[in-house]
């Protein structure tokens, strides 16, 4: 396989991701981004820990979906983070609006 055949296929198998991306959208209630992945999620608990005066924050995620074009499932019942990053969580707006 050539550089230019796997740069395609992986072109192809993000398009692929963008596609699901946008058609489960709908789904969710939250975004939830992190320092390694990008979370669709029902349910969010963030919860700040403290360690030896380091800091670092526990995710707990339900019904979620998560953008990652290696992984075969992406939807995923529950997920639990641990990170000493930043953390986005965003709520996605209404549909009624």
């Amino acid at each position: 396989m050539s550089s230019e055949d796997l740069e395609r296929y992986e072109t192809e198998i993000e398009l692929q991701l963008y596609r699901e991306y946008r058609d489960v959208l709908p789904m969710f209630q939250y975004v939830v981004e992190t320092e390694r992945r990008f979370y669709l999620a029902n349910e969010v608990e963030v919860r700040p820990k403290h360690d030896g005066g380091q800091t670092y924050f526990e995710l707990e995620l339900r019904d979620a979906w998560v953008w990652d074009m290696y992984r075969p499932a992406r939807f995923v019942t529950n997920v639990r983070v641990l990170t000493f990053r930043d953390v986005n969580v965003e709520e996605l707006g209404s549909k009624d609006l």
